[in-house]
């Protein structure tokens, strides 16, 4: 009986070249991962904090204004779909979101805000920090966004101001609006430099340029997940080996590897922790969703305008009218700002009691564009536009909010409403919050869709579909581990990650000496010798 031929490639000792230089070629980028997910446990990026922004706001003051919000936007040939109603310095001033475009427009003469100076500038932050007045400079004036800035690029150019405390925070004034967007402290800056920045590869050239920092995270992460895959193979296949070599061995000699020194520590701890590496990086690649191949958790413009019944109502903001929110919420709270909501065609002005004193929240930031979904879990009190004289509440009727969610489903049978007052398994804090109460909808589309309304705003906060729930596994619940059973259990989830994230270290440490040392074999290998 002819031997069967020796192929031409041993698919085991490919996959073994595959990743051993894959290693070469990436294992400081592992350990770089692992390391700084260990930091984000903690520390996110720097952020203004939605609750001292609003204890610092000038109280509102509408005695000044002349000019309806109705005519203002008529006059800038606006269709706003946000309104926000402050005091910009000692004047009452409207500003207006389009698409991501924000607009300010002054309550007393109708004039858009124009041009923010320097001096200007300094003058706002020195009223918003009274407490540094003597101290604080202007810095920088940023036309492109700087390492803090990459995500409020829609509200620059804005003005840098040091407010020369000892923490050296700096608060970031957007010249569109004339308000402070973003505020860091050295703490928070040097804690995200260890943590996020890497992590993200949020490095600001890179990151800068979006459609290239994608590409990039994404053909890393997927590289990394081969590595990480045929590391997995190659070490069961080599511990195999061993075992079946070792048979006839005493049974305290028989270990499943072949390797001596750093390379069996990377060996084993390779086996142990190969498949958290595999699942952690990949589903590290599909929060950049590669193949688009789910929707996202947004809710669309038209299931938001039937939620509200249509544009906003502008026109039913009379002065007289807006004085008269102003007087019954002033009875109530510091009215600091007035956000207009609109339910099933009906104008509401929703205003916030800032609560005393709040913890620093982990990755919770200011954005106008999404100010309805960050200024929770402040106590909310709403007004009717129409009606003002029926005073202030805090949640719309549960019938209206049930009414609402079945109009931004028009064509799809409701088949269960349920009102919840502890979060689920899809609907949860994640970098920002998530109030309670809400209406939790399930429809019977396609998609099977479940709508969250939340009845303090009379909002869509939260879409989910079939896919959009098979994602939350895949991504967050493989890459954050914040299945129910840890999310909430603290510190054991931290314990836990930070436990897995060294397992990590520990296979991406150990192949770097025996990977470099290969690599100096070769390059002495192919240098010209010496006669």
């Amino acid at each position: 009986m002819r031997p069967s031929p020796t192929p031409l490639l041993d698919w085991r000792r490919a996959i073994s070249c595959l990743h051993r230089w894959l290693g070469i070629a990436g294992g400081a980028l592992f350990l770089l991962w692992f390391a700084s997910g260990i930091v984000m446990v903690y520390a996110r990026m720097p952020a203004l904090d939605p609750a001292e922004r609003l204890r610092r706001l000038p109280d509102l003051d509408l005695a000044a204004a002349r000019v309806a919000p109705g005519e203002a936007a008529r006059d800038l040939g606006l269709a706003p779909e946000r309104l926000r109603i402050a005091m910009l310095g000692d004047r009452p001033v409207y500003r207006f979101a389009e698409r991501t475009t924000w607009v300010a427009v002054f309550a007393d003469d109708g004039r858009p805000f124009g041009s923010l100076t320097a001096a200007a500038a300094a003058r706002l932050a020195r009223r918003l920090y009274p407490e540094h007045a003597a101290t604080a400079r202007h810095d920088r004036r940023l036309v492109a966004p700087d390492q803090w800035t990459l995500q409020s690029r829609s509200l620059l150019p804005a003005h840098r101001i040091a407010l020369g405390d000892p923490e050296d925070t700096r608060v970031y004034i957007s010249e569109r609006t004339g308000e402070p967007v973003m505020s860091t402290t050295r703490r928070a800056r040097r804690w995200a430099y260890a943590g996020p920045v890497p992590h993200w590869l949020y490095f600001t050239p890179l990151r800068s340029r979006g459609s290239l920092w994608n590409r990039a995270v994404i053909g890393l992460s997927l590289a990394g997940s081969v590595l990480a895959v045929s590391g997995l193979v190659s070490g069961v296949w080599q511990a195999i080996r061993a075992r079946r070599s070792a048979a006839g061995a005493p049974l305290g000699s028989r270990i499943p590897s072949p390797y001596t020194g750093w390379m069996r520590w990377h060996h084993y701890a390779g086996l142990a922790f190969g498949l958290f590496t595999f699942t952690w990086v990949a589903s590290g690649c599909l929060s950049m969703d590669p193949l688009a191949w789910h929707p996202g958790t947004e809710p669309t413009a038209v299931e938001r305008d039937a939620v509200a019944g249509g544009p906003l109502r502008l026109d039913a903001l009379t002065l007289d009218r807006l004085r008269a929110v102003h007087a019954a919420l002033d009875g109530d709270l510091a009215v600091k700002e007035l956000e207009l909501v609109q339910l099933r065609s009906e104008p509401f002005l929703l205003a916030y009691r800032p609560p005393a004193a709040t913890p620093p929240r982990r990755g919770i930031g200011y954005d106008p564009s999404a100010f309805l979904s960050i200024v929770q879990p402040f106590e909310p009190r709403l007004v009717s536009a129409l009606d003002p004289e029926r005073g202030t509440f805090s949640r719309f009727d549960e019938d209206e909010v049930m009414a609402a969610a079945r109009a931004a489903m028009p064509h799809a049978r409701l088949v269960e409403s349920t009102w919840l007052d502890a979060h689920d398994s899809y609907y949860y804090p994640r970098g920002v919050a998530a109030p309670l109460p809400v209406l939790r909808a399930r429809f019977d589309d396609p998609s099977r869709t479940w709508l969250y309304l939340d009845p303090g705003r009379g909002v869509l906060v939260r879409k989910e579909e079939r896919l959009t729930r098979l994602n939350r596994w895949l991504y967050h619940g493989l890459h954050s581990l914040d299945f129910p059973f840890l999310r909430d259990r603290r510190p054991l989830r931290d314990a836990v990650v930070i436990a897995l994230c060294l397992g990590g270290i520990l296979v991406a440490s150990t192949s770097m000496a025996d990977g470099w040392r290969r690599v100096g074999r070769h390059l002495r290998r192919l240098a010209p010798r010496g006669r």
